[in-house]
């Protein structure tokens, strides 16, 4: 992971109103980056009852919307967050609790590459709040951005995956516009193996914030 600089999770403030979730041992935990309206989310939370589901949208207008749904749903198992991702990732999961991450249909940062996911050092991170045997879904409809992607995780994050084709799915508002104009849609899934190792497995923020049970 040397083609990379080093992830500095110590530089990064809580957001704004922050109360850190207190995970339970007992409990399986999802993570959804860019929840949108909260389709995928919403539907998600209800086909998986098991499964607390933590769905981040950072565009207000959006999350308005998704918190006023889910409010209106009141699935137990579904946390919906107005927040940047990674702050938030930062200061409220603790090492290996995800079971499984989304991030479906990003931004393609088409000025930026820098700010793709699989391009940043955050990965790590990520990966290091991941269980082993979890699994991170990145689906998009630029083909593109999938080979990248695809590159990072065999070269640089140097992880098992697969990439196949979405067949009938409509998960998000994207994924349902895109596949009515014709466009193909895939994406990639990878695992965290047993023996993979990061530098912040033992990492945790130092800072005393209240929690509150999901």
């Amino acid at each position: 992971m040397s083609a990379l600089r080093l992830f500095r999770p110590e530089v990064f403030k809580a957001p704004r109103d922050f109360i850190r979730p207190e995970l339970l041992n007992r409990q399986v935990y999802a993570l959804e980056i860019g929840a949108g309206v909260g389709l995928h989310a919403l539907t998600f939370a209800e086909q998986h009852p098991d499964v607390h589901l933590y769905a981040i949208e950072r565009t207000a207008e959006k999350c308005l919307k998704f918190q006023h749904t889910a409010q209106q749903q009141a699935l137990p198992n579904l946390t919906a967050i107005h927040a940047d991702a990674i702050p938030w990732v930062v200061h409220a999961l603790p090492p290996a609790c995800l079971q499984q991450v989304f991030i479906l249909y990003p931004n393609p940062e088409p000025k930026n590459p820098a700010q793709r996911w699989f391009n940043m050092p955050f990965m790590q991170f990520l990966l290091s709040r991941m269980q082993v045997g979890a699994t991170l879904t990145l689906a998009s409809n630029i083909s593109a951005y999938l080979d990248e992607a695809e590159a990072q995780i065999r070269d640089v994050w140097r992880l098992p995956y697969t990439r196949e084709g979405v067949g009938t799915a409509r998960r998000t508002h994207f994924e349902i516009k895109y596949m009515a104009r014709g466009e193909p849609c895939a994406q990639i899934i990878l695992t965290k193996p047993a023996d993979y190792v990061t530098a912040f497995d033992e990492w945790r923020p130092v800072v005393s914030i209240p929690s509150q049970i999901p």
